[in-house]
């Protein structure tokens, strides 16, 4: 076999010898429409396991309001509210009983007090029905069906009541003092006048523990 030159021969055995450059591969490309689908379905099992969560919510309050008893009417303050007025509104009385004074005591109120001092008093304005004291309080009845039987129990000296829209139930009486006593003022003929009706009443207001009163000046036979 014939033998390369010295020189040669070293040369092929160093490249022989060489180590053999690597390939590099390309780095992977992310294309960007691939990053989007995987966002587009991460927010569409949000939204689906939302709204499925939202479903049950609701039909799991659905199921608890069937399961509730319904809820009872509103309770009037006044009893038995389906005895109706039928003459006068609380918004547009029937009529005015009294007129403001310019004291909330006369004179003779004031000379009959303990001391010249009759218990505080104020002038108030009041709406509401004219009702028999006795047979509210005892019966709970009122109203244009319980007005014959009122206007005879106030005629035989029961005691008159206003009874307003809260429920709060006033004694009505005349204010003059003297005159009362002797029989020269009587409530009785404009409570009989317009029992049963909503009236608006002006006068002075007094009370003592859970009584209340309104005196009425002018109340004449």
């Amino acid at each position: 076999m014939a033998r390369l030159p010295h020189g040669r021969h070293r040369r092929a055995r160093e490249a022989f010898s060489a180590p053999r450059a690597r390939s590099v591969k390309p780095a992977p490309v992310v294309i960007p429409f691939q990053r989007n689908g995987e966002n587009m379905r991460t927010n569409t099992l949000i939204l689906f396991v939302a709204t499925v969560a939202a479903l049950t919510l609701t039909a799991q309050e659905k199921k608890d309001d069937m399961k509730m008893p319904p809820k009872a009417p509103a309770k009037s303050a006044i009893l038995h509210p389906e005895m109706k007025v039928e003459s006068g509104t609380y918004t547009q009385p029937m009529a005015t009983i009294g007129s403001k004074p310019d004291q909330p005591w006369s004179a003779t109120s004031v000379a009959a007090g303990v001391d010249s001092k009759p218990q505080m008093g104020h002038v108030i304005t009041r709406t509401g029905e004219i009702v028999d004291f006795s047979c509210y309080l005892q019966l709970g009845k009122h109203g244009e069906k319980h007005r014959a039987c009122g206007q005879k129990c106030v005629q035989n000296g029961q005691a008159i009541g206003l009874l307003t829209q809260d429920g709060t139930l006033y004694m009505l009486m005349p204010e003059e003092h003297d005159p009362r006593r002797d029989g020269g003022v009587d409530a009785k003929a404009s409570a009989s006048e317009h029992m049963g009706h909503i009236v608006e009443v002006i006068g002075t207001e007094a009370s003592v523990g859970g009584y209340h009163g309104i005196y009425v000046q002018g109340l004449t036979k």
